[in-house]
């Protein structure tokens, strides 16, 4: 990419639930890169798609729910690996699984995924991702008819995958994410992923044995329902993307629905739950 782009800095207050809708907000228009920071999210668009209109109709920006403020500056030709490499750090996870960009080097981990990290949420960085890892690290997936819902890069499909599940099918509402995913499970040899781009209402007719659902709160007690009709008797599914005091209202949401509660991760305030039909 070698033309000139806009780069907006966010600073977001909260923090986690802001950048997500902000991403899927900035995500509709023309902006083509988020990164991470510890205060919120650069994103970039380029400059011939850009004009001083273009966050007029951003929702969160107007809502009394979150404090936002923002600078913008012209970037001539940014370099995105460069960008990658500075803000894309390989990870393990227990040391079985390693996370890792096309530019890390290959290491002797047992499950070895290469992303193309073109933005860093959905890399494993996040303690969310490297929760939903650990579950899937313990459980025995062979065979397991597999839903990743809300994907995001597919690191999680792409595991199951390595584990043995299938068929898998992986969806996020993100375009972005989609085409991502898409790259990555080709990227990781992967034969057993389908992706698709849509939301809970690609699943009517559905029946899985395991479901990840790495996605936030709301979504999840929106959608649980539909996660609970296509989940096969005896099956499993693992919920993150929530924080401790969030759940009281996914576990009354998936007692009443008769899920019983299995496991629970735990990394700094987030937490990942396990439960079995």
């Amino acid at each position: 990419m070698s033309n000139s782009y806009i780069g907006y800095h966010f600073t977001i207050e909260p923090k986690e639930l802001g950048s997500e809708i902000l991403i899927a907000e900035l995500g509709e228009k023309a902006f083509e890169s988020f990164t991470e920071t510890e205060t919120g999210i650069d994103a970039f668009v380029q400059k011939e798609l850009w004009d001083e209109t273009i966050l007029d109709d951003v929702y969160i920006l107007q809502s009394e729910e979150f404090t936002i403020d923002y600078t913008f500056e012209e970037i001539e030709q940014i370099n995105w690996n460069e960008e990658w490499e500075k803000n894309f750090e390989p990870i393990e996870v227990d040391g079985k699984c390693h996370v890792r960009a096309t530019f890390h080097p290959k290491t002797e981990a047992e499950f070895d995924i290469v992303i193309e990290p073109k933005m860093s949420f959905g890399t494993g960085h996040h303690e969310t991702t490297h929760m939903m890892i650990q579950h899937l690290l313990e459980m025995d997936v062979t065979d397991l008819k597999t839903l990743d819902m809300g994907c995001g890069t597919a690191i999680l499909a792409i595991l199951a995958e390595m584990k043995g599940a299938q068929p898998i099918d992986a969806i996020d509402i993100d375009n972005w994410c989609y085409l991502n995913s898409i790259e990555n499970a080709e990227r990781n040899n992967c034969r057993h992923i389908t992706v698709y781009e849509g939301d809970a209402a690609l699943l009517q007719d559905k029946k899985y044995d395991l479901i990840i659902a790495n996605i936030n709160r709301n979504i999840l007690l929106n959608d649980m329902q539909s996660y609970v009709d296509c989940l096969n008797p005896k099956g499993t599914i693992l919920f993150s993307g929530f924080y401790e005091e969030d759940i009281p209202f996914i576990d009354n949401s998936c007692t009443e629905k008769g899920l019983t509660y299995i496991k629970k991760f735990q990394r700094n305030n987030w937490v990942s739950l396990k439960y079995v039909n």
